[in-house]
């Protein structure tokens, strides 16, 4: 099914939205309008190796309130699990790009990451690093790169990474633990993002694809369905 909707010329795809939003409520259709208009991919995130479920689930949660469609998981030690019940369904509304298949997945996350155009923005304490407040968002999309709990980013994220960012803080403890830098990160750049004039939202091919990504989460039968429209007898 994903093969034959990839396949579909941009009118076809929007001619099946218009099919299947007779099959969900207004009030439903109307939500995943408002929402997607809301969508970025100007900022992504990558995630490193977290192994803990709690905060893996709750990552996932920060990004689709904040907006961010696009989360890339690199699973080099750990599978990545989510924890439906902190998740609260958030990583269906997601895009999630998982990387597990090289030897060092870390790399050739980043190389891809580059190759689209991205900086890649390490969280973590550093010698030119810079606060959240002063990361200048304007120099182009980012993809903004959180750790694991214990170790952090590994060397080979540190080494590869474009400009590094800090959360300030005046307590005795070092760090926060990745939920929190996530959420914290996203709220102040989302935010800042969306008080400029950068062209953050998604083009028009990206709302349509992800719309059909919604609208089969929510169609019982949706393959069948989609099988009928696309060869009506």
């Amino acid at each position: 099914m994903k093969k034959q909707l990839s396949d579909l010329g941009y009118k076809s795809k929007l001619a099946l939205i218009e099919h299947l939003k007779e099959i969900v409520t207004p009030e439903r259709f109307s939500l995943f309008e408002r929402t997607i208009e809301q969508r970025t991919k100007y900022i992504t995130v990558v995630l490193e190796d977290i192994y803990q479920p709690h905060n893996a689930s709750a990552v996932l949660r920060s990004c689709d309130c904040f907006g961010i469609q696009d989360v890339h998981i690199i699973e080099n030690k750990n599978k990545y699990t989510i924890n439906p019940d902190v998740a609260l369904g958030s990583s269906k509304w997601l895009t999630l790009n998982k990387y597990g298949k090289k030897e060092n997945n870390t790399i050739a996350t980043i190389n891809t990451l580059k190759k689209d155009g991205y900086r890649i923005i390490a969280t973590t304490p550093h010698t030119n690093d810079v606060t959240l407040e002063e990361f200048d968002i304007s120099k182009g999309k980012f993809a903004l790169l959180f750790g694991s709990e214990q170790p952090g980013l590994t060397k080979a994220a540190l080494d590869r990474a474009d400009e590094y960012i800090k959360i300030p803080m005046y307590g005795f403890t070092e760090s926060f633990n990745i939920s929190v830098s996530a959420a914290i990160s996203l709220h102040t750049l989302s935010h800042k993002l969306r008080q400029t004039n950068i062209p953050f939202s998604l083009s028009q091919e990206e709302k349509t694809d992800i719309m059909l990504a919604w609208l089969g989460k929510s169609i019982k039968a949706y393959d069948l369905i989609v099988k009928q429209f696309l060869n009506p007898e």
